[in-house]
């Protein structure tokens, strides 16, 4: 059956391809870039792509280390490509041109396609080493305000931001100053969840029985979706809060309207927070359960406190950046994040 099927495919002869002239082989490709350049600037200049369209210092760091690996990158992509149309047109059937690839001994050649991505590779990874030490997730941002202090807790399926300085909280919501520093620390009270606002920082995860922290701050006032960007159940999909950024008077409004709210976040009202619930409304609490974010780190940890661990970058350590200590008194950091 075997034999039967390679004389069948040796007596097969491929139909007659219609030739394309050179100048629509140069307009389609010519066609393909354009539209590829006009995508990529609607995504980064008017579409709605939060990853490009940044508004925090930590944000626009992370974008401009994005954007230069695409440029290093495309400095061997571009040319690789060219050659590969170039060759395919230039060697096709019937063509005139002298062909000598007696090339595996030159030296000069080896060198060149060798020593550029080496050279391009060993550029990104310095690059990539400096700035993600630059960027340490724990490192306070340089600012003349003392960075504002909110616990999150990531329930099932929803998010719990508690204001100790203020003793208020908030679900599905958090509220800050523009440019004032914001000093998350984050847990989770059920599956390994990640926070992530994308138009102002990258993703941090949220784990039971430990707490990472991340530093951001807004350039200016504004809405931001946040998200979880891990999957974790079925109620994942909608697991979305709203950062808003304002003006301080504007955050001393929001104080003075979540402290009117009749409900405090006693035990009670954090039990019915903990069961299961989707695409949860946006709430608030007067009025906070001192150390709740500790007891809810401590009760994965069998009551035994986890060995504190102070991470810092070569950078922190030798700048004079005052890092602040968190208002709980007991931050459970697991090593090696």
């Amino acid at each position: 059956m075997l034999r039967r099927f390679l004389r069948r495919l040796e007596n097969f002869k491929v139909p007659n391809v219609p030739v394309l002239p050179r100048l629509g082989v140069v307009a389609v490709i010519v066609a393909g870039l354009g539209t590829l350049a006009a995508v990529l600037a609607w995504a980064a200049w008017g579409g709605d792509f939060a990853l490009l369209q940044t508004k925090g210092e930590v944000a626009h760091r992370e974008r401009n280390l994005l954007y230069f690996a695409v440029v290093l990158s495309l400095l061997v992509l571009i040319p690789v490509y060219f050659m590969l149309f170039l060759f395919a047109w230039r060697y096709r059937e019937g063509h005139r041109k002298a062909y000598r690839p007696e090339w595996d001994s030159n030296r000069q050649y080896e060198a060149l396609w060798w020593g550029i991505p080496i050279a391009i590779i060993a550029v990104l990874a310095v690059v990539t080493w400096v700035t993600s030490h630059s960027l340490d997730p724990y490192k306070p941002l340089a600012s003349r305000h003392e960075p504002l202090r909110v616990q999150v807790i990531a329930l099932e399926w929803k998010w719990l931001f508690l204001y100790p300085e203020y003793s208020v909280a908030s679900v599905n919501e958090v509220a800050f100053p523009a440019d004032r520093p914001v000093e998350f620390t984050i847990t989770s009270d059920g599956p390994m969840n990640s926070f992530w606002v994308p138009q102002l920082a990258g993703q941090i995860y949220a784990m039971s029985g430990m707490s990472t922290t991340l530093h951001v701050a807004a350039d200016h006032p504004g809405e931001y979706k946040g998200l979880s960007s891990n999957i974790s159940g079925a109620g994942f999909a909608d697991m979305k809060f709203t950062a808003r950024a304002m003006t301080q008077s504007n955050f001393d409004s929001w104080l003075a309207y979540t402290r009117s709210s009749d409900r405090a976040l006693d035990a009670a009202s954090f039990r019915e927070l903990r069961q299961k619930s989707t695409a949860s409304p946006v709430s608030h609490y007067s009025g906070l359960d001192a150390g709740l974010y500790d007891k809810v780190v401590m009760e994965y940890t069998n009551g035994a406190v986890p060995r504190q661990v102070e991470v810092k970058s070569p950078e922190e350590k030798n700048t004079s950046q005052v890092k602040t200590q968190n208002s709980a008194q007991n931050q459970h950091v697991m090593e090696g994040m």
